[in-house]
């Protein structure tokens, strides 16, 4: 079990978030609390990456993989065929730390592979059935976001697909305040987050999370190739979507 998130709850200077190890020893706390209905969006999306993958072999490559809870859902769930196999990619030597020790019985079957990389230059990824990108994309500098989302274009499948959860902006300024204050008060009334770790976390992330509107999300991924593309989960400022590469 992840220690309890108390990382901004310290008075003094502030720097810029990291997931280095203090995060990654606390970030499936953080994440459980910071993100809205997470369990609920995390059984969905396996459910429906179970649907999509095929009964023989499979590969789902996770980017930005963090402490490998989104693998370990779906290689542990009982609809999960027995040749699927799972690849997580992610840049924190600190989180694939965690990953490892959450994942120890998948990599020792030989069905689960973590790697460190870069998303930001010069991925490389296997052919792939699914991918999945949980709240990563908005660490993405935007400037490189389009050469990314078409190298994972490039590598899903024919029909395979891209999942993609993001916090997200709205084009209209009054909804875009109300949606982030009704995320501020779940942060401090559901989730148990004082006044002053959610302004020190809110001046950590300040120029490190990038988000973009929904639409813009969609543009990008339609001038990269995909179709079909549906956003099948939202709650204010967070959305999943889903997109589709050409059969």
């Amino acid at each position: 079990m992840a220690d309890k998130d108390t990382i901004f709850r310290h008075p003094g200077g502030v720097e810029a978030f990291r997931f280095d190890a203090r995060v990654a020893r606390i970030f499936d706390d953080m994440i459980a609390r910071s993100v809205p209905y997470y369990d609920e969006i995390q059984r969905m999306q396996a459910e429906l990456v179970l649907d999509l993958l095929p009964d023989g072999a499979s590969l789902t490559c996770d980017l930005g993989c963090y402490t490998g809870t989104t693998i370990d859902l779906i290689a542990q769930h009982e609809r999960c065929p027995a040749a699927a196999r799972f690849r997580g990619i992610d840049n924190s030597p600190h989180m694939l730390e965690q990953a490892r020790v959450k994942l120890a019985d998948g990599i020792e079957a030989g069905r689960v592979v973590l790697k460190e990389a870069d998303l930001d230059v010069g991925l490389q990824l296997p052919a792939c059935d699914v991918t999945l990108m949980n709240w990563t994309l908005q660490f993405i500098r935007p400037i490189h976001r389009e050469t990314l989302i078409r190298t994972i274009y490039s590598g899903l499948r024919p029909g395979g697909a891209l999942f993609l959860s993001e916090k997200v902006l709205v084009a209209d300024g009054l909804l875009n305040r109300l949606y982030i204050e009704h995320y501020l008060r779940h942060k401090a009334g559901r989730s148990g987050y004082s006044d002053e770790e959610i302004r020190n976390k809110r001046e950590a992330l300040e120029n490190v999370l990038v988000p973009y509107r929904i639409d813009e999300n969609h543009t990008l991924l339609e001038r990269c190739g995909f179709s079909a593309i549906d956003t099948y989960f939202r709650w204010f400022n967070f959305a999943c979507m889903i997109a589709f590469k050409h059969r």
